[in-house]
């Protein structure tokens, strides 16, 4: 028995010791889709549109290329946002988070079980991958409707997608990662700031649909204020036409570090 509770205090320390050494791994998928790993071997996945995304590499198209997950998120409704969700969460079996309207959307088509969408809302806070980990649902400015072939007549049909919004994820090791889905700029950016305090935010600045490039830097500068910012959700479409140099040259003297990817790239904090 003693043999046994020491070698279960080791596994235990252990665990504990990696969660506070080990780094989190940020791997970009092409539009907003991100694979996150967190300091205890934990893979998030958020907006996962990775099938027919023309950014996406090969070898992430199949989805069982992104190895095992444990968790997806998703924004809002957009297929370029949701469109391989309920495949990967039922391909792996674990929760999908979304914005309520769209999770009852997904399982009224029948594209998800209940199982798998357990609802939250706006200012939640859920710990569905351990204690440690805790995945705040923010607001976002945007729009959210889901679009599905009917099996029957073969057309697009819109279908609810509630409200958009935004994720927090706060890791192991008290890191921070702000993914702002699809946004504008709205003023509470500052109270997400000051609230969350995020050490990195993922950031769309294609412009048109979202925060072009000047917008993206001033939520950054004077409303955020993260260590780290990722730019993302450009490039994909012509119309998606913020550039990323445009993004850094309006934080020149801000104290954040602007991290440019290409899609396939990974980078740790």
């Amino acid at each position: 028995m003693k043999k046994f509770l020491a070698m279960l205090w080791m596994l235990c320390f252990v665990a504990v010791a990696h969660a506070q050494t080990g780094k989190v791994e940020v791997l970009w998928l092409g539009q907003a889709a991100f694979r996150i790993t967190t300091p205890g071997g934990k893979v998030i996945v958020i907006d996962p549109w990775l099938k027919t995304n023309p950014k996406t590499p090969a070898q992430y198209k199949d989805l069982a290329g992104l190895g095992k997950v444990d968790l997806v998120l998703v924004t809002h409704g957009h297929f370029d946002h949701a469109a391989d969700a309920p495949e990967l969460a039922k391909l792996n079996k674990v929760p999908l988070y979304a914005p309520p309207g769209l999770k009852d959307t997904f399982v009224t088509l029948g594209l998800l079980p209940t199982e798998l969408a357990p609802g939250m809302n706006k200012s939640g806070v859920v710990t569905p991958i351990g204690p440690e980990i805790k995945i705040h649902m923010v607001r976002a400015e945007h729009s959210s409707e889901f679009r599905h072939k009917d099996a029957v007549s073969g057309k697009e049909i819109s279908h609810p997608g509630g409200e958009p919004v935004g994720w927090i994820v706060e890791l192991e090791n008290g890191f921070k990662i702000y993914h702002m889905g699809d946004t504008g700029l709205f003023g509470d950016m500052r109270l997400i700031g000051e609230l969350y305090k995020p050490d990195l935010v993922l950031i769309p600045i294609g412009g048109n649909f979202t925060l072009n490039p000047p917008l993206a830097a001033l939520a950054v500068r004077d409303m955020i204020k993260p260590k780290f910012a990722i730019p993302m959700h450009y490039g994909t479409y012509p119309i998606l036409a913020g550039k990323p140099e445009d993004f850094s040259a309006g934080l020149v003297g801000a104290s954040t570090k602007v991290i440019v990817m290409q899609p396939g790239d990974k980078t740790s904090f």
